[in-house]
């Protein structure tokens, strides 16, 4: 009798731990952006400094070697999109940028608590991916550093919600 009680109180708080593991089951998180994400030109963090240094400043997303120019660039009085999203859609469906040089889109998200980000897409908002800004939670806004890219027609999208696209013209 004492070993039955034994092994069901074994039972019961092995379960229990079981149960109460730190790591967490489903989540809404979606997957990391697999472009690096670089400081702004405001920041005060130099481009090696730990995340922490840079937590205060707006973030924004490019590739490391662009990530200077194009904040150069901005800083220079070169090309700021504006680009925002509400109910889950674009406010504009139509962009346009100079071919050959880095450009920054300022993204609002106004969507409380929904995930977006700004995706530019060969062709297509379907086709091979050329940049992914963070995705983040609205309300907030980041400043994405985009490198040049090559005149052309371009898709962008959410990469959380397929249905926000619009069209990116490089000219």
């Amino acid at each position: 009798m004492r070993t039955t009680r034994f092994l069901a109180l074994a039972v019961i708080t092995l379960a229990a731990v079981g149960c109460s593991a730190a790591a967490p089951g489903w989540t809404y998180a979606p997957a990391p952006s697999v472009t690096p994400i670089a400081s702004t030109a405001g920041s005060a963090a130099p481009s090696g400094a730990p995340a922490s240094a840079a937590a205060s400043a707006p973030a924004s997303a490019a590739p490391a070697s662009a990530g200077a120019s194009a904040a150069a660039s901005a800083a220079a009085g070169g090309t700021v999109l504006e680009l925002a999203a509400l109910n889950v859609a674009f406010d504009k469906t139509e962009l346009s940028a100079p071919a050959g040089k880095p450009f920054q889109i300022h993204f609002n998200n106004q969507d409380q608590g929904t995930p977006h980000n700004v995706a530019i897409h060969q062709g297509s908002p379907t086709g091979p991916e050329v940049f992914k800004g963070e995705i983040f939670p609205g309300p907030g806004e980041r400043t994405y550093d985009v490198p040049a890219l090559k005149a052309g027609t371009y898709g962008f999208a959410c990469s959380v919600h397929p249905n926000m696209t619009g069209t990116l013209t490089v000219n």
